[in-house]
């Protein structure tokens, strides 16, 4: 079966830089799994996964544009300490996780205060041309409330 819109989709991906370092792997844990043609899947990978089937291996490389987006150098914003979620003590540099009204977010600590904290609302990968090595694991039709939900329900997507 061809990956296309309404289909679920489960892959392994190795995430490197454009200096060749490893960012980000799936392959010690469950694949991941979203359902193709709903914007749940940066562009350029969403893209190369088209027509793509199970067992299919390839590498994709994403321009800022289809990935994470440049970045922005006047996006920070200052938040409250307890909408932060990842750690208990934050630094800067640190990774933090926060929910916004278009879903969770990671953005970067900048300035940590008592209450408020600085934070780099770019993703931490925005501005950087990365190259995605994929295994394409499973692709299978989405349920109807998959489709509803617009999400993959399951292993690597989205539990209820």
């Amino acid at each position: 079966m061809k990956i296309t819109d309404n289909t679920v989709v489960q892959f392994h991906y190795t995430l490197t830089n454009q200096a060749g370092e490893q960012v980000e792997s799936s392959r010690d844990g469950d694949p991941v799994a979203y359902l193709h043609g709903h914007k749940n899947m940066i562009v350029g990978v969403e893209k190369a996964l088209a027509d793509k089937e199970q067992g299919d291996s390839f590498s994709v490389t994403v321009t800022p544009e289809e990935g994470y987006g440049e970045r922005q150098e006047d996006a920070v914003q200052r938040v409250p300490t307890k909408h932060l979620q990842g750690a208990k003590v934050w630094k800067p540099g640190m990774i933090a996780t926060v929910h916004t009204e278009q879903g969770q977010r990671q953005v970067s600590v900048v300035k940590v205060g008592k209450f408020m904290v600085t934070v780099d609302i770019n993703h931490p990968l925005a501005g950087q041309t990365l190259t995605f090595d994929i295994d394409v694991v499973n692709v299978r039709e989405a349920t109807e409330e998959e489709v509803s939900h617009g999400h993959a329900h399951g292993v690597g997507g989205h539990q209820h």
